[in-house]
């Protein structure tokens, strides 16, 4: 279906308005695909994009400050979350030795075990953008940086 019968909109202001809509629109419909691949295992994709972040800089631990700044969300209280996956035993929060005001973040063997269990479900993910071809991802990767570029002076 094409934007404008998904949300039942003719007419656009031009051609960057509808593209913007679109962006929006698709952001939301791909959300929902990866919340319902989580909800099996009962985490957000909040919590799976910091317990990633984690495993990546494993066993190296990262401030809730370091892990903000990869986040893929900025907007997130990376505090909160943090403190709902140490409830689940996915995280643990340790005093930074240098500097008592920091906390250190670090994965659990339990949140390990639950991304190698998603990482099962790989294809499932992928597949929410089954409908590309290899040389199309590339493209909307390519479009897309272009698009923050843009953003950010860099045309």
């Amino acid at each position: 279906m094409s934007i404008d019968q998904d949300i039942q909109q003719a007419h656009f202001r031009n051609t960057h308005q509808k593209a913007l809509i679109n962006v929006l629109y698709s952001h939301g419909w791909v959300m929902e695909r990866i919340k319902s691949l989580l909800a099996a295992e009962d985490i957000t994709p909040q919590q799976f994009n910091i317990l990633r972040i984690l495993r990546g800089s494993f066993p190296v631990p990262l401030s809730t400050l370091q892990i903000r700044e990869r986040m893929l969300d900025k907007m997130s209280d990376t505090s909160r979350i943090v403190d709902r996956l140490i409830a689940k035993d996915l995280v643990q929060k340790t005093t930074n030795p240098a500097d008592k005001r920091l906390v250190d973040v670090l994965i659990t063997e339990k949140g390990q075990q639950l991304l190698n269990k998603l990482d099962v479900r790989d294809a499932e993910m992928d597949n929410i953008l089954g409908n590309l071809s290899e040389e199309e991802a590339q493209q909307l990767n390519d479009l897309l940086d272009k698009v923050r570029g843009s953003v950010n002076g860099n045309r």
